[in-house]
């Protein structure tokens, strides 16, 4: 069995396509849905074959080098119209990331919004591999009628509904689809020395051989071919899946790709009921069978892409689901005795959005976490960490259908309601001035009471330096040994300041003090020096603080520009962008952001840059708040 993905552009007919490719044989296909996959397998001239498609839409472009792990080839299908090429540059990127071997088809040219070849010198924009024309449009009466084919110079006129036909090849095309044929040639000659020979010698290549050419260049990711149709009228789609059939390696091409010693890989997962955890797995060689090794435990059992049991192996290029099999994970690469992270360029793109989940009953919080681990496990876009204000769970998608996806599967799967909402800034606060203060802590309630009296000075200290104690203490005014209880009150201090925030960047000094032979205890002074701390920061210009993010947006060069109002808006700071050095087309643009506009920021890029972009962050420093921002936020935490 053969895998191929087609990917592409919401609305660019990539479903439609494979429906047409399953349907050539005349045998009925199989479909199923996992997740943002749904997986055809379809047969053709009696070789089996298993179509991808993966979702449409910006959130699942960032995830579009899921499938490609389990790909011998992809089809990226777009539209013909110049000005919607930038929506594949993320497809092109995890393509050429990758190395698969990539097929373009160009749909719906019957309704052409551009020229073909401007089409391609657009989507050429956004790919370091050459795209190449193996396909010209014939033309009548401005309509596209047809193609003709450039290695094997025939002609074939489109049928509404039905395979082309052959046709005698216009004479009003000639002179154009001999320019065109002398273009492809140029660019095939350029990795093949023997037909570069014969193009100089003015020799006719004969047509095998440059089919075989074409081969072995499309399966060694050099050139693009690029294809033309309209898959709704069945146009060009027969032509597209005979180039498959010829041009898609197999499965050993996929395995030495990914790792030579490798038996399967895990490209996807799902929780389904009654079956728990199934991963998606693609054979890579023989030797995947139930109760035999895969990934450093027996394999439990193996089920048909749609849940039926009965399978015992899959032979290599073969698609199934593991079951009973809690060791193996999506996004991993498995061996007989072990599982190992596949590329970083399968990793995917870090999570667009954050959202702290809470169970909507009390009682559900054993169970949310069991849950959103098991979620965790099949999902390898979804992140889990948690709220350092709340404790409560943080979801990490890749956008809002992600989200809804995981909270659908929350209920339905494992019954569980949730409420998810944007986390809070991790705000902090600090002081602007020097201050000195005295707290005499005295408590008598019969027997030994308690006394300590601390003399203590604060001053700011540097920004991101943290708290720092000090003493100067004379004369044993307080003893040694209670010096550590006032540092450890101090501490106490410092976690919830005057405008309801933990505070950081202050040095505190302890200068002097008194105590009492019999009434001084731990307890005593460090309630004494919790409380000089906690009314000193109140009389020392208490100063808001937020979290800052250094930011890295990864965006087509033709949005680049949108980049600078867009950052300001949010109240960024443009730091600079430049050239990204591995894939053309694209820019890395740099700023530095509040944390509380992050979640702002995903839907920003997504209108500003047609869902084309992406960001990824750290944190940087705080920086201060002040003026009515600063008011609001502190009041709210206080109301809190």
């Amino acid at each position: 069995m053969r895998c191929v993905t087609v990917m592409g552009p919401s609305q660019s007919g990539k479903s439609e396509l494979i429906r047409k490719l399953a349907a050539l044989d005349g045998h009925p296909a199989k479909s199923e849905t996992a997740g943002p996959l749904t997986l055809t397998r379809f047969t053709y001239l009696d070789e089996p074959w298993c179509a991808l498609d993966l979702a449409g839409g910006p959130e699942y472009a960032r995830m579009a080098a899921r499938p490609l792990l389990a790909s011998d080839a992809v089809v990226l299908c777009v539209a013909a119209d110049p000005d919607e090429a930038v929506l594949a540059a993320p497809y092109l990127r995890a393509i050429e990331a990758s190395g698969t071997p990539c097929l373009i088809f160009i749909n719906r040219i019957d309704a052409a919004k551009g020229r073909i070849r401007d089409v391609v010198a657009a989507l050429q924009a956004y790919t370091g591999h050459t795209i190449v024309l193996r396909q010209i449009p014939i033309r009548e009466d401005g309509r596209i009628v047809g193609a003709v084919d450039l290695i094997s110079e025939r002609a074939w006129r489109y049928r509404d509904g039905q395979s082309s036909v052959l046709v005698e090849l216009p004479q009003s095309e000639a002179d154009r689809e001999h320019e065109a044929r002398a273009a492809l040639l140029e660019h095939m000659s350029e990795y093949d020395d023997a037909l570069l020979e014969e193009l100089i010698e003015e020799h006719e290549p004969a047509t095998g051989a440059l089919y075989q050419i074409a081969q072995r260049e499309t399966a060694d990711s050099v050139l693009m071919p690029a294809f033309l149709g309209a898959a709704a009228h069945m146009s060009g789609v027969t032509r597209l899946m005979k180039a498959l059939r010829h041009e898609t390696p197999q499965v050993d091409a996929l395995r030495a790709r990914l790792d030579p010693k490798a038996l399967a890989v895990g490209f996807d997962a799902e929780v389904r009921k009654h079956l728990g955890k199934c991963v998606l797995l693609r054979a890579l060689a023989d030797g995947v069978a139930v109760g035999k090794p895969l990934g450093g435990a027996n394999l439990g059992g193996l089920a048909e892409i749609g849940g039926k049991a009965g399978l015992d192996r899959l032979d290599a290029g073969d698609v199934g689901l593991s079951v009973k099999s809690d060791h193996l994970n999506a996004g991993q690469l498995f061996t007989a005795t072990a599982a190992t992270p596949v590329p970083a360029w399968a990793q995917g793109c870090p999570p667009a959005m954050r959202r702290v989940v809470t169970p909507a009953h009390e009682r559900d919080e054993v169970r949310l976490s069991a849950a959103l681990a098991r979620l965790a496990e099949a999902d390898p876009m979804l992140s889990i960490s948690q709220d350092e204000e709340t404790g409560h769970a943080t979801l990490g998608v890749q956008g809002p259908m992600h989200l809804r996806q995981v909270l659908a599967m929350l209920a339905d799967d494992f019954g569980v309601e949730v409420a998810a909402h944007v986390p809070l800034p991790q705000y902090r606060e600090t002081i602007s001035a020097q201050h000195e203060e005295t707290y005499r802590h005295r408590k008598q309630s019969g027997g030994a009471g308690q006394f300590a009296d601390v003399h203590i000075a604060i001053r700011p200290h540097g920004r991101g330096d943290g708290f720092a104690f000090a003493e100067t203490v004379k004369g044993g005014a307080v003893p040694r040994n209670y010096i550590p209880a006032v540092e450890e009150g101090a501490r106490e201090a410092m976690a919830r300041g005057p405008l309801g925030f933990p505070v950081t960047d202050v040095s505190v000094m302890l200068m002097d003090g008194k105590h009492h032979a019999v009434d001084s205890s731990d307890f005593a002074f460090r309630t004494a020096g919790k409380m000089a701390l906690r009314e000193a920061l109140a009389k020392a210009g208490p100063v808001l603080l937020q979290p800052i993010q250094a930011v890295t947006v990864h965006v087509p060069s033709v949005h680049s520009g949108a980049m600078v109002s867009l950052m300001s808006g949010l109240g960024g700071q443009v730091l600079g962008f430049d050239r990204d050095p591995d894939f053309r087309g694209w820019d890395e643009f740099r700023a530095l952001l509040p944390l509380a506009a992050m979640d702002d920021l995903a839907t920003a890029l997504g209108s500003s840059t047609q869902g084309c972009a992406w960001a990824e962050s750290r944190f940087d420093h705080y920086e201060e708040v002040y003026g009515r921002e600063a008011d609001r936020i502190s009041r709210e935490r206080l109301s809190a």
